[in-house]
């Protein structure tokens, strides 16, 4: 077992790259518009492309695959693709099936972020083939002494595995493979610099896999991260086939009601959130064949279709016949 200094050693380590997480706008400091709520419960099956209204690519592009599920993938320097909701969670399951990227500096994600940066975390090292990492932090304090380090029954760069998260406004779980690794609730394993950092705002999800081994990175996160990433050694990717999402608040809509960042002054703004809409939607059919758009023609139309080709057949036959027969008739009168 890692002992507790060595923990708080590696985890201080990964700061600067945890400080790259920003937002657009933070409800403790401005006025912002409300987060858009799943406000339902969603499995989303990664062997195809996503509905637009419900995901989006940031920083790179994603691939789709009907066995291996999305593909993010790390393959020069610069590369960093996510994926992430267009909709948060206040509360909420969110599991995934999930291969992580191997390859020293390699880090593969999932983050649950909230606009005044409460995050929830899974991370895996790419060189590290025992171990998963869980972390939390709430209100944008820089505490990076809670990482939790968790064994792993066979590498996560090697195969699937469910990786959750169960979120409480009393008590935050995380699971492998249906076995929970770890719980923290509100207290003193939460509080830092005077603030409670337990998270308690509405979070977005997000997956994501990044080099911290990059050249360009301080020494310390490329320690953190496993060791420097060699680029010529790549493509490294990450795997994800399924997604299952369930929001445990219902509404449209979640509005900061102060700037005291706490679970009690959220706003649940009820109705039917553009998540759920998009959900029911039906699906959009794809452009069909032509000999699928002749299939699902009524019988008559068929036939009539029939006639008219043959038709046209027969007068186009007949046009060529008569037109060899004249060629063939000035060739005679010609001789």
């Amino acid at each position: 077992m890692l002992s507790r200094s060595l923990l708080a050693t590696v985890a201080a380590l990964a700061s600067l790259a945890a400080a790259q997480v920003t937002t657009d706008c933070n409800p403790m400091k401005e006025d912002c518009p409300n987060d858009p709520a799943l406000g339902t419960s969603q499995f989303f099956n990664f062997n195809q492309t996503q509905n637009s209204k419900l995901w989006e690519t940031h920083v790179g592009k994603v691939e789709w695959d009907a066995d291996t599920g999305a593909k993010l993938v790390v393959a020069k320097q610069g590369d960093s693709p996510t994926l992430r909701t267009k909709f948060y969670i206040f509360g909420g399951r969110v599991e995934l099936k999930l291969k992580a990227a191997p390859g020293a500096g390699i880090i593969s994600s999932m983050m649950l972020l909230g606009d005044n940066l409460d995050e929830i975390d899974w991370e895996f090292i790419g060189s590290n083939t025992t171990h998963a990492t869980t972390n939390f932090y709430g209100k944008g304090v820089e505490d990076f002494t809670k990482g939790g380090w968790h064994p792993m029954a066979s590498p996560p760069q090697d195969d699937y595995h469910n990786y959750t998260v169960d979120w409480r406004k009393d008590r935050l779980d995380w699971y492998i493979d249906s076995q929970l690794v770890r719980t923290v609730v509100p207290g003193a394993e939460t509080t830092s610099e005077g603030k409670d950092t337990f998270p308690q705002t509405p979070l977005r999800l997000s997956l994501g896999i990044w080099a911290g081994g990059d050249p360009r990175m301080p020494e310390g996160t490329r320690k953190w991260a496993g060791g420097d990433t060699d680029y010529n050694a790549g493509p490294y990717e990450m795997h994800v086939k399924s997604v299952f999402v369930e929001d445990y608040s219902s509404g449209k809509e979640y509005k900061f009601g102060d700037n005291s960042g706490s679970w009690d002054s959220i706003e649940v703004i009820s109705g039917n959130s553009t998540a759920l809409n998009a959900i029911n939607e039906p699906p959009e059919e794809a452009e069909k064949s032509t000999s699928e758009k002749f299939n699902a023609l009524p019988e008559g139309a068929k036939v009539g279709i029939y006639i008219g080709s043959g038709v046209a057949g027969f007068a186009l036959i007949a046009a060529a016949a008569f037109y060899i027969w004249r060629q063939r008739s000035q060739g005679i009168r010609e001789a």
